[in-house]
């Protein structure tokens, strides 16, 4: 498990910034946390040093570029080994509809959030991506009304941690 990273309040301020908008300027942050820009430079590039931030991403809309049903599809490998999970992970994360996978424990091996034109498309991703696979036991699908994004995500305040 990675170690966790010591933050201070600037350190929390600055993440809760970034997480709102990461094309924020350092000029601009710096005024909004209260320290001078080259400091906010230093902290941000400390941050990504110690692996708290990750990247910068671009969300995109799926409906807007004609992927605008979303599912999740629960799925069962088995036998759940190592030689055949890897191969079938590297597969279902290089398929374009594939958004997110985890791996889970339970009854389910996978839960992977794909993206589709239509049933249709929902239809042969599942028979052709899915369930042809020899590794793959059983699909189940869900259907995703509506999301919502949370967060910010940062480390819980200490109070929290007491209990």
């Amino acid at each position: 498990m990675a170690e966790s990273v010591v933050l201070d309040p600037v350190d929390l301020h600055l993440l809760r910034l970034l997480q709102n908008d990461a094309r924020t300027t350092y000029r601009d942050l710096a005024a909004q946390v209260g320290v001078a820009p080259s400091t906010c430079l230093d902290r941000v590039t400390r941050l990504r040093r110690s692996g708290v931030i990750l990247g910068h991403r671009l969300k995109l809309d799926p409906a807007k570029l004609g992927r605008g049903l979303q599912a999740l599809l629960s799925v069962q490998v088995r036998p759940h080994r190592r030689e055949l999970v890897g191969p079938f992970v590297e597969r279902i994360r290089a398929l374009p509809e594939s958004l997110t996978v985890f791996h889970l424990t339970g009854p389910d091996d996978y839960l992977v959030h794909v993206a589709v034109a239509d049933m249709a498309d929902l239809q042969r991703l599942v028979l052709d991506e899915f369930t042809a696979r020899r590794e793959v036991a059983r699909v189940e699908t869900r259907l995703i009304f509506q999301q919502w994004d949370c967060g910010p995500l940062l480390p819980p305040s200490p109070s929290a941690q007491t209990g």
